[in-house]
């Protein structure tokens, strides 16, 4: 017999309806035609695993800061290089118009 994979909503779905307790878990694993014992297992991981769901809401909470954080960094870099490539342009531009060489870099 082939095994079957459940998704993690379809346990999250079961799990909660034998939480709400209108029916018994064997009645609902019947309907189901799941094995009550793997629902009961299910039952005992969601409930032991029930607080993840908040800190996994406050991880992605703080990924998304330091995302933000990431970006106006990055957009506050590129204008800095804007600025100075105005700058840049504009004393090439003197140079050329007065007819002095450019200067060379030093090289590292």
């Amino acid at each position: 017999m082939a095994r079957t994979n459940y998704t993690p909503e379809f346990k999250s779905k079961l799990v909660l309806e034998v939480l709400q307790g209108e029916k018994e878990l064997n009645e609902i694993a019947a309907e189901h035609s799941i094995n009550p014992n793997m629902l009961r297992n299910w039952k005992k991981d969601f409930l032991a695993n029930a607080s993840r769901a908040f800190d996994e809401n406050r991880q992605a909470k703080e990924m998304r800061r330091k995302e933000d954080a990431l970006k106006k960094e990055n957009e506050r870099m590129l204008r800095t290089i804007g600025q100075l490539t105005l700058e840049r342009d504009f004393l090439q531009d003197c140079f050329r118009i007065t007819g002095t060489p450019l200067p060379k870099l030093p090289e590292k």
